[in-house]
């Protein structure tokens, strides 16, 4: 999925002007590192087990390419990087997944792939030298696996180690939102940006809140740092067989470079 991205924004980068920045088309491309403190549990059908997930720093990186078309919406696409590998106590009457039940009081591990990426669609509602507010809507895409390894029992009584691998895909709708307000002649402005679904079971919110200084401002290229804190949770009813209750949240720091 990197490549994918990579590859996405290399190509919106040859169509963006080298100067003059927003007479014609505007392009965004950024990375940010996020140092995330991961929790939760997963399934594919049943209960659920809850893992204790190791602390992650995570990559994400963005593209956005902005026109002044009437109508069409702007575009962004994100890709963002969110393996969670963890250990457990198998607790109940064990865990079943991918057709084996897991020994309860056993240990076990996963590791598991949620990395997404996000395809925004957005307008600008309201864009100025102090104020901006954009709004769309976003799919996320994942396209990942989970593979956890422990103790089951076996028809003749004994434990055996075997390894269960359920791969999963699919769209996750979700409302989208940014405003960033500056701050007149500091070179600083703060952010918050963030996607949201609520519908039945579900719940996925992804959300970031932070503040930018702005390096480089000239007519042909604009460099920001930006640092804040970003948190997601992944409540998923049933997306290819998988259910999820995790949560994954911390600071993060990144740049942004404006063409």
């Amino acid at each position: 999925m990197k490549k994918y991205c990579l590859a996405a924004a290399l190509s919106m980068a040859c169509l963006a002007p080298a100067a003059h920045a927003d007479t014609l088309l505007g392009l965004y491309v950024g990375v940010d590192a996020w140092q995330a403190d991961n929790s939760g549990s997963f399934a594919d059908r049943g209960n659920m087990q809850s893992f204790n997930f190791d602390d992650e720093t995570f990559t994400s990186y963005y593209a956005a390419l902005e026109h002044p078309i009437p109508l069409v919406p702007n575009i962004k696409l994100k890709y963002t990087e969110l393996e969670l590998n963890g250990n457990t106590t198998i607790s109940g009457d064990g865990f079943t997944f991918d057709g084996s039940t897991f020994k309860p009081g056993t240990d076990a591990t996963a590791m598991t792939d949620f990395s997404h990426v996000d395809y925004i669609l957005y307008y600008e509602i309201f864009d100025n030298d102090l104020v901006s507010i954009d709004l769309g809507v976003n799919a996320k895409q994942f396209d990942g696996e989970v593979v956890v390894t422990g103790d089951i029992n076996t028809s003749d009584g004994q434990g055996d180690t075997v390894t269960e691998t359920v791969d999963f895909s699919g769209f996750i709708p979700l409302v989208y939102g940014r405003a960033e307000v500056g701050l007149p002649l500091t070179g600083l402005s703060v952010f918050f940006e963030g996607s949201l679904l609520a519908i039945d079971d579900s719940k996925v919110q992804d959300y970031q809140a932070g503040i930018a200084w702005e390096l480089i401002d000239n007519l042909a290229v604009d460099v920001a740092i930006k640092a804040g804190y970003r948190q997601m949770t992944l409540e998923l009813d049933d997306i290819d067989d998988i259910y999820t209750d995790l949560d994954a949240s911390g600071p993060f720091a990144g740049i942004q470079v404006h063409f």
